[in-house]
């Protein structure tokens, strides 16, 4: 993917995005979008996307028309039966808080969460996320090989929400099963009646068991998120109910855990695909940072998120008639050559290498990019001064990626390695 165009002579009309190996490797698909309708309706869907850098942010700030008000029917499935087995079964609809709601609301739990996720506390974790790191590899390094997906950008970022929710470090297991069900709805296409039941049951355990921690961290505080969540109030303003902090731990578990795992294993498969990159971040640490930033942009976890209209309007030549869904397109804007160049080069040093959109932008920029830029920090730091020689054990399945509209989860990872001297 290094040349600077990928789909000469194809049009939008040569793809179909709900084409697994299209879903997969879309960046030819995106670039004709680009080119010849920067708004483009999917036909599959009638979605529309929005592609360009300049056209994103103008969506992102202007939540009057492009609402985060978005219905969870609006993303595909039958919701009904799914929320009526969580009801049935004693646990909490979804009330709208954090990213499925506009200001002045929005405000409010923004606020709160801001109070969670400071720089001081994630300094304070970094000690921390670098020990969970150090143990994930001692407990592959020797075999000289891993699954690099399972043995670690899935359990290095679950273990840190997973025990911060009072779970023990093998149960990782467990927290990665209730995370794929909370995002299963919706981001994999038309999920099946059997999909919403299995996904519903298995939140509503989930939401049984947050219960119990919450109540608890009410009347007995830790120092952990969970205690920070059910505390973020001040004297003068309300505390969230129950039903809000299962609404907010649904968004910070599929969203700080689901696009960590993902970024970390992005960024591991640039350094198979570039393995002189290992030697230079190796030699100078002051390349990680922009390394994990060229990561995020070049391979953004979050490929779209949903909008919708609240009145008709035109868009870069296209008119979206309100009540539309609009897809949000992180992953486009960021390999935009209007403003990245030679944007499917992948490239550390270009100048503009944070101005990446893959913490969004705006009053709902990612409120956990702090922790999970950490994450990403501690974990190639690392990785990178422990490994070398990094290849693929095995091909990479086809299509790399399982489908999904919204992110990009790779399927099995197999790397081989030797120890750095």
């Amino acid at each position: 993917m290094s040349a600077e165009t990928l789909a000469a002579g194809q049009s939008p009309s040569d793809f179909s995005y709900v084409d697994p190996d299209v879903n997969s490797n879309p960046w030819a698909f995106f670039e004709s979008v680009q080119r010849e309708c920067p708004v483009y309706q999917i036909p599959e869907t009638g979605t529309f996307i929005v592609t360009k850098y300049e056209d994103l942010r103008h969506v992102l700030r202007n939540h009057e028309i492009f609402s985060s008000t978005v219905t969870a029917s609006a993303t595909g499935g039958d919701q009904d039966i799914g929320q009526k087995i969580i009801r049935e079964g004693g646990g909490w609809a979804p009330v709208s808080t954090l990213q499925r709601t506009d200001p002045p609301v929005h405000g409010r739990y923004r606020k709160l969460l801001d109070r969670v996720f400071t720089i001081k506390r994630v300094r304070e974790m970094t000690p921390y996320i670098d020990q969970v790191s150090n143990d994930l590899i001692d407990s592959w390094i020797d075999a000289g090989e891993c699954e690099f997906n399972n043995d670690f950008a899935m359990p290095m970022p679950g273990i840190i929400i997973a025990e911060q929710l009072g779970l023990g470090r093998d149960e990782v297991a467990r927290f990665k099963r209730w995370a794929d069900a909370m995002l299963g709805v919706g981001s994999s296409g038309m999920p099946t009646e059997d999909d919403i039941r299995a996904n519903a049951e298995t939140e509503l355990e989930a939401q049984l068991y947050l219960a119990e921690v919450f109540e608890d961290r009410r009347q007995n505080p830790k120092d952990d998120l969970m205690s920070a969540l059910v505390h973020a109030h001040g004297d003068d303003e309300e505390p969230l109910t129950m039903q809000e902090l299962q609404s907010l731990m649904h968004q910070l578990i599929t969203g700080g855990f689901e696009t960590t795992q993902s970024a970390i294993d992005h960024g591991m498969w640039t350094l198979v695909r570039f393995p002189e990159l290992v030697t230079r971040l190796r030699e100078n640490d002051a390349l990680i940072k922009p390394f994990i930033e060229e990561v995020l942009r070049w391979e953004s976890p979050v490929q779209f998120l949903a909008r919708r209209t609240t009145q008709d309007v035109e868009l870069s030549g296209t008119l979206i008639p309100e009540n539309s869904m609009v897809m949000v397109g992180y992953a486009p804007a960021n390999r935009d050559a209007d403003k990245f160049a030679c944007p499917h080069q992948f490239d550390m040093e270009r100048k503009n290498v944070g101005a990446h959109l893959a913490f969004g932008s705006g009053a709902h920029f990612c409120v956990g990019a702090l922790l999970a830029r950490q994450e990403m920090i501690s974990a190639f730091r690392l990785l990178v001064s422990r490994l070398d020689n990094i290849q693929l054990s095995r091909p990479l399945p086809t299509p790399v990626h399982h489908f999904s509209m919204f992110f990009q989860p790779m399927h099995d990872f197999h790397i081989a390695f030797d120890r750095a001297s």
